[in-house]
């Protein structure tokens, strides 16, 4: 499936356009984030969308201009008055008047006589830019167009502003867009036409010269039709991706699988706890998805405390009675730790041979666990992505459970199947995803959703305080700890930094030991794995009361006992983190407490994270204001490898879009699973354009 030839103009280099040198193209390559080795292309340039607009329509006379308004000015030049040669930091300034009062034109650096040039006194001109005041005067600094009145109609009017980076000019970037714009060819069109005339969207040609080249401000508007057809064409090709690689997931045929019911129901007669409703529910969809014969890709998304493991413990056990092993892979060795711990009494209670692989294993007990594995006798392994580097052999993978990866993403999905490892797959998650970011990163995968906490989970009492009562917080937890509470607190980083106001986690740990000794402990993401499992067995078994960390204890950590959580520099943690980090006490029958210690002055976005914090427990109202306060941010955490970071939508504005886009990439890829035909190459066409590879490579392999 090669590349279709009406695209060759966009996927030119950057070099070919006009006054485009090598200086140029290499701050362009720089700035839109090229892959390595590769330079910035047309299609780069196109795709960069303007942030806003200048009007210069309006023609108001000098009398009528206010001081930070862009303008448009039909001016008598009257004279000039030069700086005395060798002065520095004196400007340039050009007298001028209309009919209704007179102005500056004020210039730095104007050596070379070319202000003289384009401002002759006696003649008229037409002056663009802000208007400023200036001892009494209006003035205009460094006017940004100065046209003769013969070449008015080369001014543009509404003019787009586009993001810059050091070194760009807006001039350089928008004569580098215009030209671009120009090549742009007719495109067969991917989108149905009564979808088109409902909205009134014009063609993806139209639509780039409508918000490029506007004619009016409200050309670029982000809910006008150009803005909204070109966000469409994102979302679709984003969805056509995730459908095709849920295809390409699923055609790796999966076994249906049988179950006996016996080893889970040993299981669930284990638990402490009776299975909540939610829990229920999604054993029942994932039972359902490992009978059918379609191989299974599923998210399970549970708040924190929600019960994700014991789902995952039940769908290891029915695998184990179909006569097949299992996989929990965990980011990290210290949460795989705390996994087989929870998962060890409950799965020898059942009969179930469970084992824990790390890097850091000794070597008698490595080879005897490797063994078990690859004899059939162990039927669960916990480990990091180590669990599939070379030399662990399964007797019989039939399902690989994903904890906590929201990094996981489509290559690595791609990447289990690639390696002959065709087992169901389970993706587990305790940051709640807003639905509009499920159906971007997991719209390949089918959805369970954990709402309820099991019973017995106590509610948490959440205060913001300044750290100004520092005093009185170590009183109140001197009397807590006195209780027999045990206590976590958290700062942003390890150690002090020259840049930043902000306590360490080795600071704090130094105050907290000169008032309780060694009832604290340090833990922090660089020691060793080792040392962070033996602060953390010590605390476990209360023998610490107080544990000062990082943010390494944000997941997996389960202290029941623990009852407080006090966060130092709470205005510089993410919403998702804050939840998180409170979602690591009310664990136990203690009723708990978490405190937000913050520095003025707070910012209003801080604020406003800190009062959602307090005001819900619901990880999915936090998630869904975490979109709204940080609009196109990351709520994920670390962009993942081959997920999109859109260019054209502005999820904000363009929300509602994203649904209809996933339906249609369903319905089109149901009706023509090959994209073949004008239809399919129409859309096949659209996968090239928003450069889709992963999609690509997936239709020329099938």
């Amino acid at each position: 499936m090669p590349r279709p030839q009406a695209l060759d103009p966009l996927f030119r280099s950057l070099h070919s356009l006009k006054g485009v040198g090598p200086h140029l193209s290499a701050l362009l390559t720089r700035f839109f984030g090229a892959p390595d080795g590769q330079e910035a292309i047309a299609l780069d340039v196109l795709m960069h969308m303007p942030s806003g607009v200048v009007d210069r329509r309006k023609m108001v006379g000098v009398a009528n201009t206010w001081v930070g308004g862009t303008v448009t000015l039909k001016l008598h030049i009257d004279r000039h008055i030069v700086p005395p040669r060798g002065r520095k930091g004196i400007p340039h300034r050009v007298l001028a008047h209309d009919e209704t009062g007179d102005i500056q034109l004020i210039f730095f650096r104007s050596e070379g006589g070319w202000i003289e040039k384009a401002l002759p006194v006696g003649e008229e001109r037409y002056v663009s830019g802000e208007v400023g005041f200036f001892n009494g005067e209006k003035q205009i600094t460094h006017p940004d167009y100065i046209v003769e009145p013969e070449k008015f109609a080369t001014l543009p009017l509404v003019e787009p502003v586009y993001p810059l980076t050091q070194g760009l000019s807006s001039k350089a970037l928008t004569k580098v867009i215009r030209q671009v714009v120009e090549t742009v060819p007719e495109l067969p069109e991917w989108i149905p036409a009564v979808t088109r005339e409902r909205f009134k969207w014009p063609g993806f040609s139209a639509a780039m010269h409508k918000v490029h080249l506007p004619e009016s401000p409200e050309d670029g508007d982000l809910t006008g039709p150009a803005r909204q057809r070109l966000a469409y064409d994102e979302y679709l090709a984003g969805q056509l991706t995730l459908q095709l690689v849920r295809t390409q997931l699923v055609a790796a045929r999966g076994i249906a699988r049988t179950f006996t019911g016996e080893i889970t129901s040993r299981v669930e007669a284990a638990l402490p706890f009776t299975l909540t409703a939610g829990q229920k529910q999604a054993i029942a969809d994932i039972r359902h998805d490992l009978a059918s014969p379609d191989r299974m890709s599923r998210l399970l998304q549970g708040d924190v405390g929600s019960g994700k493991t014991v789902v995952a413990l039940m769908t290891m056990a029915a695998l184990a009675e179909s006569g097949a092993q299992s996989s929990l892979m965990a980011p990290t060795e210290l949460l795989a730790a705390q996994h087989y711990k929870t998962l060890k009494p409950l799965a020898d209670a059942a009969g179930l041979g469970i084992v824990l692989l790390t890097g850091k294993m000794p070597a008698a007990e490595r080879r005897a666990a490797l063994a078990g594995l690859a004899s059939g006798a162990t039927s669960i392994a916990v480990g990091t992505h180590a669990l599939f580097q070379s030399g662990v052999e399964f007797a019989d993978l039939g399902l690989t459970v994903v904890d906590e990866q929201h990094r996981f993403g489509v290559h690595q999905r791609l990447a289990l199947s690639d390696k002959g490892r065709h087992t169901d797959l389970l993706v587990m998650t305790a940051t709640p995803i807003p639905r509009t970011l499920v159906l971007t990163h997991f719209g390949d995968m089918a959805v369970s959703i954990l709402r309820e906490k099991p019973a017995g989970r106590q509610p948490i009492d959440t205060a913001v305080l300044s750290i100004s009562e520092y005093p009185r917080v170590i009183a109140r937890l001197k009397a807590r700890i006195a209780e027999g509470a045990q206590a976590f607190w958290v700062c942003p980083l390890v150690e002090e930094s020259e840049h930043l106001a902000v306590v360490s986690a080795e600071d704090r740990y130094a105050e907290l030991k000169k008032v309780f000794g060694d009832q604290v402990a340090l833990i922090h993401g660089k020691m060793s794995a080792a040392a962070k499992q033996e602060v953390m067995d010590r605390f476990a078994r209360n023998e610490t009361k107080i544990l000062v960390a990082t943010t390494v204890i944000e997941v997996g950590v389960d202290v029941p006992n623990a009852s407080i959580m006090i966060i130092e520099h709470a205005e510089r943690f993410g919403l998702a983190q804050l939840h998180q980090l409170r979602g690591r006490v009310g664990r136990g029958s203690n009723r708990s407490a978490c405190l937000l210690l913050y520095k003025e002055p707070l910012s209003e976005t801080a604020r406003a994270r800190l009062d959602t914090i307090k005001g819900t427990e619901d990880g999915f109202v936090i998630a869904e204001r975490d979109l709204e306060l940080r609009g196109q941010g990351d709520i994920l955490g670390t962009r993942q490898s081959g997920m999109p970071g859109y260019r054209l939508a502005v999820p904000d504005a363009h929300r509602h879009l994203l649904d209809w886009a996933h339906d249609d990439a369903k319905a089109a890829l149901a009706n023509n699973p090959g994209l073949t035909g004008e239809e399919g190459e129409a859309l096949r066409t659209l996968l090239y354009l928003f450069r889709k590879d992963t999609a690509i490579q997936l239709i020329r392999a099938g």
